[in-house]
């Protein structure tokens, strides 16, 4: 008897002495800064929004202050326009995917209900277009123009765009001059009309 109570406690520190080193193992083969009990990996997981979420509707209440109703309206409109002339020339088909997303986001989510019910009408019959920087320009300057028409305001020379709402683009503490490697200024074609879709 007392041969077999030493082999299990011999069998017991063995199994014990092995979990102790996969267990010190394990920590030493991560990153420093992760070996804090209190660590929570974030693993980069593949975000697919459907179009319920990009096209749902639109909750926000009716925004009654009319001089709060045209400030946010033309910060709105900057914001687009800006990211528009801030587009890349050959986007990426992620990029593309990203900005028509945010578009029907922005949509939905903007804080004046009335108007975001009616973007997104108008959304519905323009969708975003974002083959290259300058279509994405013309599309939004173009649907700026529909919601331009609607309140009875002028609208705006789509042409002249570019001059208007500029990228912003320069090297550190450089302001930006001319073309830049990798940046055209946004310029306008005629040829290049909007079409429903992509």
């Amino acid at each position: 008897m007392p041969r077999r109570q030493h082999i299990t406690v011999l069998m017991i520190l063995a199994v014990s002495a092995f979990l102790g080193i996969t267990f010190v193992l394990s920590f030493r083969s991560q990153p420093e800064g992760t070996r804090h009990p209190d660590y929570t990996p974030s693993y980069h997981q593949q975000v697919s929004v459907d179009e319920g979420l990009l096209k749902g509707v639109a909750t926000a209440p009716k925004l009654e202050n009319a001089t709060l109703k045209a400030e946010l309206g033309n910060a709105a409109w900057k914001l687009l326009h800006t990211m528009m002339a801030k587009f890349p020339d050959k986007p990426t088909e992620d990029d593309s995917a990203a900005l028509k997303s945010y578009i029907h986001l922005f949509a939905r989510l903007y804080p004046c209900g009335d108007c975001a019910r009616h973007f997104q009408k108008v959304l519905d019959k323009y969708p975003p277009q974002v083959a290259t920087r300058s279509t994405a320009a013309a599309w939004a300057c173009h649907v700026h123009n529909v919601v331009n028409k609607r309140l009875k305001k002028p609208e705006f020379d789509c042409s002249k765009i570019g001059d208007f709402y500029d990228c912003g683009c320069a090297e550190d503490g450089v302001p930006a001059k001319g073309k830049k490697e990798g940046f055209t200024p946004l310029t306008l074609d005629d040829k290049e009309g909007l079409t429903r879709g992509g």
